[in-house]
């Protein structure tokens, strides 16, 4: 059945005449927009204990401290610190036993008149869910693409009070919660990459699988989760990094998927500049990867993520289906080069014009996208179906009138050849070993890593069975 969601303003109103609701509202850097929805609907002295903003940097450090940037998760943590603690200090003890308290912040950079920076912010709520209940958090990260400053202040009203309702109406289904943060929005004015719920009844909740969701409902276009298991801010983790990249379905990770990211950063570092920061390597599995038997199998997903954290593995989902695309996100998060490590037959797909008709310049606007902030392609050789030839970037046979573009593309060194004395078969694929795995053949195993067969084995990844 459809879901029939109620428009922004009703479910402001529903908050201000539920009297159990009460709590502060700070918004920074975009106008008091969420604050503004609940006085325009009426009755919101029954919700707002207080609403403030604090434009200037000494008046916001004077109430909340220094900070090294004011448009961060940690500012926004702050935020609710302080203001949460403030609310349950002074109303607690005359109104503690009948009110579920919150603090709703926002620190946010949305579009100034030079136009210049990312337009992006951070949201935030903590809440009780009952009165004298244990603290929630859910915190998000919002990236903003309307052209005026007037557009993103609505649509940052919007989703702060979307946020807001559904903490008190859909926390218990996150799913439903995704939805209703995106009533009255379009993924075209603003993207969330990153919803995180914490404390009390949310520890039980997967950060990862929420966010996955995020990008399998189109709420956001990729999300990122580090080593730890942790789902960050993908400047978070890549701000100041040069980034190596390796596309695959890693379905388990193979030995070749590992020993071409390793050749790859070998030759990458060899061509940064001194001094660079540490090399982030990062393993992307797009959306349709993982969909690919019709819906997102949870424990595929977790089987494929757990694996690659244990090798120290950042790891992107994304739903870009052109590199140009996932490069160009990637930009957004470091000035640092970027390198891209594939096998021979992933770079004569990106050779194929098919992939490019939805662009006027066709494959030469791709290349030009693709390599315009100092971005490299790493090809690592394979042997051909009947085992007799060796593919290399250098020997690659493209279209006709395509081979001057690459050999321009290679001269330029945009592509690059990766050294290898052992180039890797065709069915030492991640299809293969799964296939292997599904049917008892243990010669898998000499195709992954004895520290992924391990995993494999002792948590029964992918059907594995003794």
């Amino acid at each position: 059945m459809e879901r029939q969601s109620p428009h922004t303003s009703q479910k402001a109103l529903s908050i201000n005449m539920d009297s159990s609701i009460y709590g502060t509202l700070a918004e920074i850097g975009a106008g008091q927009e969420t604050a503004r929805t609940f006085f325009r609907v009426g009755g919101a002295a029954g919700t707002i204990a207080k609403s403030m903003s604090a434009y200037d940097m000494t008046f916001s450090d004077s109430i909340y401290g220094p900070a090294d940037r004011y448009v961060s998760r940690v500012r926004l943590r702050t935020m609710l610190d302080h203001e949460f603690e403030l609310l349950t200090e002074r109303l607690s003890a005359t109104r503690g036993e009948r009110t579920r308290f919150f603090a709703f912040a926002n620190t946010v950079a949305a579009r100034s008149y030079r136009g210049t920076h990312e337009c992006h912010g951070w949201l935030g709520i903590r809440f009780q869910r009952e009165a004298m209940g244990p603290q929630h958090e859910v915190i998000v990260h919002v990236r903003m693409f309307d052209p005026e400053n007037l557009q993103q202040q609505e649509v940052l009203g919007l989703i702060g009070v979307n946020l807001i309702h559904a903490a008190f109406h859909f926390s218990d289904e996150p799913a439903r919660f995704l939805d209703a943060l995106f009533d009255d929005l379009s993924p075209d004015r603003i993207e969330a990459d990153l919803v995180l719920f914490s404390g009390g009844d949310f520890e039980k909740y997967d950060n990862r699988l929420i966010n996955v969701d995020l990008v399998r409902k189109g709420y956001t276009r990729s999300i990122v989760i580090a080593p730890n298991g942790h789902v960050l801010q993908a400047a978070d983790l890549f701000y100041k990094h040069p980034l190596l990249i390796e596309r695959g379905n890693f379905r388990p990770v193979t030995r070749v998927n590992l020993e071409m990211l390793e050749t790859a950063r070998a030759t990458f570092s060899d061509t940064l500049s001194k001094p660079a920061g540490e090399v982030v390597e990062v393993m992307e599995i797009t959306l349709r990867n993982l969909l690919s038997s019709g819906d997102l199998d949870t424990k595929d997903f977790l089987a494929r993520i757990e694996i690659l954290a244990a090798l120290g593995k950042t790891v992107v989902i994304s739903n870009y289906g052109e590199f140009y695309r996932l490069t160009a996100y990637l930009r957004l998060c470091t000035r640092e080069p970027i390198g891209v490590v594939l096998g021979v037959a992933l770079l004569q797909e990106i050779f194929e014009e098919k992939y490019y008709q939805d662009l006027d310049g066709g494959i030469l606007e791709s290349a030009g996208r693709l390599f315009k902030h100092d971005v490299r392609l790493f090809v690592y050789p394979s042997l051909s179906a009947d085992g007799k030839t060796v593919l290399t970037a250098d020997n690659l046979e493209v279209a006709p009138h395509l081979i001057h573009l690459l050999e321009h593309l290679r001269l330029n060194e945009n592509i690059c050849g990766l050294p290898s004395e052992h180039p890797y078969p065709i069915d030492s694929s991640s299809r293969n070993v799964l296939e292997k795995i599904h049917a008892g053949d243990a010669s898998w195993e000499a195709l992954v890593t004895p520290q992924v067969a391990d995993l494999i084995k002792s948590r029964g990844y992918f059907g594995w069975k003794s």
